[in-house]
């Protein structure tokens, strides 16, 4: 055996076992799917407080709303609440039992460095400080719209039970606010309005405003919160149809474009588009070990190991914490990291293929005047019913748990412009980009020396929906996968995968930005 063959046999090993302890880690790790109901709820109660002249209860915002928004959005919270409160408690079940097992004698304290799990202590307790916001937060907003329902005595009890879980913080500080304010005789705390302000987000936050002023006969307040409510649901509104709308159409238009594909594959099928794959091969010149030489050292070794052990040493070397940036600086440090990925996997797919260059005609195939947004806008419309009904059963499986790409959750949080392009250039740009690359250009197509063209979408679909480590989006990322296979085997041009990626993150972060500006 070559020295070669070994080390690349020792890097295997480290790359899956990391892979696995990766995926393992995020099976009970909560979704952000979530929250981005919570978010989109909080949209519908604000949009449910538009006034339209003349109209008590507009037919299209009944359809768009539901006929009690109030009584949905609370449905939402109970279940977002039992959801936490599961994670919670498996949160702090890992943590005591990684501790318990990483201890030389029970203690806590005295905890092995060179032992792999330690790498999950942080991120175990960074999970459980985010599990407490959002349990603090789901308590306060659910007891509002109690009390917005006349449910006071519900609503009490669950600003209590805020209080006794979090003795001592603001949000226990924020609860006995509310509680005053709903009492039977109300209490105004002199830094209510300032808690309410800083502590409450949209709806919920209006809502509790409207209250105080209420109390404190505050009516000029109250008039100017009231056209602040009106201008604050048209926006709303306007966001619920871009979130909603743009989907549901592409959707509509996705479904005519798969019906059209099958139809011509069952009354044409020598010359549709499905059966046309049979054909597209590949000469590839290489043997499988430079296939695992690419996959293992050029993606998984620089994704999951190099990068995430040494790039922290580094920033920490120059005398900066990353744990302690700011939005910014995070989505500043997640483009750094993708960027050195990416040179790093190019750099070992240009060296790994260097000796068979001259490549073979149809390798890494580049055609800018050609119909290559064609098939990645169609491939876009087409992806969208498949993923959306494959991510329905995803849900069902998971029930909430399973871990999301971290992004996602740092995107949701942007409302600074900057941050938001940093995020859109790292997801948007740089990742369609290098993930076509390796995974479309080269993977795809090696694969079809051994196997058949469709065995070969499947396969490097799931290898790259694995590769995002969370187990929840291998379903989802693998539909979306062998749609970008399939593009890209029949327009025979990575700009056509690259673009539809493109669409499809950018479709993907302009909705969190939406959400997260509710």
């Amino acid at each position: 055996m070559t020295p070669k063959r070994i080390i690349l046999i020792l890097l295997t090993g480290l790359a899956v076992a990391k892979l696995l302890f990766s995926l393992l880690f995020s099976v009970n790790q909560p979704q952000v799917q979530s929250r981005l109901q919570l978010y989109q709820t909080n949209l519908i109660l604000q949009a449910a407080e538009l006034q339209v002249e003349g109209e008590s209860d507009p037919l299209p915002l009944q359809y768009l709303l539901g006929e009690n928004p109030y009584s949905q959005a609370q449905e939402q919270y109970e279940q977002a609440s039992g959801e936490i409160h599961r994670n919670f408690e498996q949160l702090e079940s890992q943590l005591k039992t990684l501790l318990e097992t990483d201890s030389g004698a029970g203690d806590p304290q005295l905890l092995v460095t060179d032992n792999p799990s330690t790498d999950a202590q942080p991120r175990l307790q960074n999970a459980l400080g985010e599990m407490t916001r959002l349990q603090a937060e789901i308590g306060l907003n659910k007891g509002i719209l109690q009390a917005k329902q006349e449910q006071v005595k519900a609503a009490q009890d669950t600003w209590e039970e805020v209080m006794l879980i979090h003795p001592g913080s603001h949000w226990e500080a924020t609860a006995r606010v509310l509680m005053g304010l709903w009492s039977a005789a109300p209490l105004i705390a002199p830094d209510g309005e300032s808690l309410i302000q800083s502590h409450l987000q949209g709806w919920f936050r209006d809502e509790s405003l409207s209250q105080l002023y209420q109390v404190q006969g505050n009516s000029s307040a109250l008039a100017a919160l009231v056209t602040q409510r009106q201008q604050a649901a048209e926006q709303a509104l306007l966001r619920l149809i871009l979130i909603g709308g743009i989907p549901f159409l592409g959707g509509i238009l996705g479904v005519v474009i798969l019906v059209g594909l099958i139809l011509g594959l069952i009354l044409h099928k020598e010359r549709s588009l499905l059966a046309g794959t049979q054909n597209a091969l590949w000469e590839t010149p290489w043997d499988g070990e430079i296939i695992w030489q690419v996959l293992i050292v050029g993606f998984f070794f620089i994704s999951q190991i190099l990068l995430p052990e040494f790039l922290p040493l580094i920033v920490q070397g120059i005398g900066l914490d990353p744990l302690s940036f700011d939005l910014r600086g995070k989505a500043f440090y997640v483009l750094t990291s993708y960027v050195l990925m990416m040179v790093g996997g190019l750099g070992v797919l240009y060296l790994s293929l260097k000796p068979f260059f001259p490549l073979p005609d149809g390798w890494f195939k580049v055609k800018w005047l050609s119909n290559w947004p064609l098939w990645g806008v169609g491939g876009y419309f087409a992806a969208i019913p498949l993923v959306v009904v494959i991510s329905l059963v995803n849900q069902q499986i998971w029930q909430g748990q399973g871990g999301s790409n971290p992004i996602i959750s740092l995107a949701l949080q942007s409302q600074d412009t900057l941050a938001l392009l940093i995020f859109f250039s790292t997801a948007s740009l740089a990742a369609p980009l290098f993930e076509e690359i390796i995974f479309r250009g080269f993977f795809l197509p090696s694969l079809t020396r051994y196997i058949p063209v469709w065995g070969a979408i499947t396969l490097s679909s799931l290898v790259f929906a694995i590769a995002h480590l969370n187990i929840s989006e291998v379903l989802p990322l693998t539909v979306l996968g062998m749609v970008l296979g399939f593009v890209y085997v029949r327009s025979r041009n990575l700009l056509a995968s690259i673009c539809l990626h493109s669409l499809w993150n950018s479709g993907t972060l302009l909705s969190l930005f939406l959400l997260g500006n509710s």
